[in-house]
C-alpha cells in the first residue's frame, strides 16, 4: 500500500511569505505604502507570548510595519477597547489582531466587534463572518485560509468534491466549510453529536479534522485516496515512561497520522502542517487589508 503524499506546511508557508514580501516591496516603491500590523497581547500566557513574538518577527521580515502592545492581565475592558479604537483610527495600521484567549473578566466578543472590520485580519468580526457566509469579499480567518491554499496546491480544482469538516468552531470549522462551499464542494459539517461519525468521514474526498481530540480520526475513518487536513494541535504525554515521568509532552493532531498515511492520498503532518500556515496567512491578510483600505486591490 502506498503512503500518502505529505502536504508540507513549512514549504508552503515560506512561499507565501516570499510572495508577500515581493508585494510589500512593490507597494512601498509604487505607492509609498507600508502595510502595518498591530498585535495586542493581554496577560502573560506563555503560548500566546510565543505566537505574538513569531507574528512580530515574521511581519518585520517581509517588510511590514509591526507594533506589539503588551498589556497586563488585569487590564480593564474600557482600556482595552480604547486601545482598539486608537488602532482603528491609526492610518499606519491596516491589520489589528487581539491575541485570544483573553484573561477572565474581559469580553472577547465585545473586543472583536470593536475592531474595524476592514482591519480585522483574524476574520472574526461579525461583519466578516456574515460576508463570508454570503460569498462576498471578506477578510477570512487565517487557519481556514491556510487550509484552502494547501488543498488547492495539492488537488487543484476542488469542484464537485465531497468535503467533511469535523468541528464547528467559529475560528476554523464554520469558516472553512464556507470556503469549501465557495470552491463548489459538497460540504458536511460533522461534530461530537454526529451519528456514526466514522461513516460520515469515510464519504469524504476532503476530510478536515478540527475537533481538538488527540488522534481521534483513525485509518478506517478515511476514504482511500482522500485528502486529509489535520488542524488539531494537542499536547499529550510521551508513551516512554521516563519522558512521561519527567512531565514531557509531544504535539499530535486530531488524526492518527501514521495509520492514516497508509490510506489517505494527501495528508498534513502535525507538527509541520497547518500550524505553520497560520502566521503566513496573517501576513497575507494584512497585505490584503492594506490594499483594500488604500483602494489598490485589483
Amino acid at each position: 500500500m502506498s503512503q500518502a503524499q505529505i502536504i508540507d506546511g513549512k514549504a508552503t508557508a515560506e512561499r507565501i511569505r516570499a510572495e508577500v514580501a515581493v508585494e510589500v516591496a512593490a507597494l512601498k516603491a509604487e505607492h509609498g505604502l507600508t502595510p502595518g500590523l498591530a498585535v495586542v497581547l493581554v496577560g502573560e500566557d506563555p503560548a500566546s507570548q510565543v505566537y505574538v513574538r513569531s507574528k512580530g518577527e515574521h511581519s518585520k521580515a517581509v517588510g511590514m510595519h509591526s507594533v506589539t502592545h503588551l498589556l497586563a492581565a488585569d487590564t480593564r475592558q474600557d482600556d482595552l477597547l480604547a486601545l482598539v479604537e486608537t488602532l482603528n483610527r491609526d492610518p499606519a495600521i491596516h491589520g489589528i489582531l487581539v491575541q485570544l484567549p483573553l484573561p477572565k473578566g474581559l469580553d472577547e466578543k465585545a473586543v472583536i466587534t470593536a475592531i474595524d472590520p476592514a482591519k480585522d485580519v483574524d476574520g472574526l468580526h461579525p461583519m466578516n463572518i456574515g460576508l463570508l457566509a454570503q460569498g462576498q469579499k471578506a477578510l477570512v480567518p487565517c487557519t481556514p485560509l491556510g487550509c484552502m491554499i494547501m488543498l488547492s496546491d495539492a488537488l487543484g480544482d476542488l469542484t464537485g468534491k465531497r468535503a467533511v469538516v469535523v468541528g464547528r468552531s467559529v475560528l476554523v470549522g464554520k469558516p472553512i466549510a464556507q470556503l469549501l462551499l465557495a470552491a463548489d464542494c459538497t460540504v458536511t459539517i460533522a461534530h461530537s453529536r454526529t451519528r456514526d461519525l466514522a461513516a460520515v468521514c469515510r464519504e469524504a474526498d476532503i476530510l478536515v479534522a478540527a475537533v481538538g481530540r488527540p488522534q481521534m480520526i483513525k485509518a478506517d475513518w478515511i476514504k482511500p485516496g482522500a485528502a486529509v487536513i489535520d488542524v488539531g494541535i494537542n499536547r499529550v504525554p510521551f508513551r516512554d515512561p521516563v519522558k512521561a515521568a519527567a512531565g514531557k509532552t509531544k504535539i499530535v493532531g486530531d488524526v492518527a497520522y501514521k495509520e492514516a498515511s497508509a490510506v489517505a492520498g494527501f495528508i498534513t503532518p502535525v507538527p509541520g502542517g497547518v500550524g505553520l500556515m497560520t502566521v503566513a496567512c496573517l501576513l497575507r491578510n494584512t497585505l490584503t487589508a492594506a490594499k483594500r483600505i488604500a483602494g489598490l486591490e485589483a
